[in-house]
């Protein structure tokens, strides 16, 4: 007696029969997507600091080869 997959679609694999359908569906079973959303939305916010840090840099016209300024900029932060 098979499942009713296996019965009527008997060209599919099964899991049982095939070790990488196995772990692909373990895989499957064991995703958890909103790890994944709370790691992108980190990653989001991170880039999100970086181009406001890039911007406010800009708009200060600061000579970033001075190490006088950069001293300074640095006791800001």
């Amino acid at each position: 007696c098979g499942s009713f997959v296996s019965l009527r679609f008997p060209f599919i694999p099964t899991a049982s029969t095939n070790p990488k359908a196995a772990l692909k569906s373990k895989i499957v079973a064991e995703f958890r997507p909103q790890s994944l959303i709370d790691e992108l939305l980190l990653y989001k916010r991170s880039e999100d600091q970086i181009e406001l840090k890039e911007k406010q840099l800009s708009t200060m016209r600061v000579d970033v080869c001075s190490t006088e300024t950069l001293k300074c900029l640095k006791g800001k932060a």
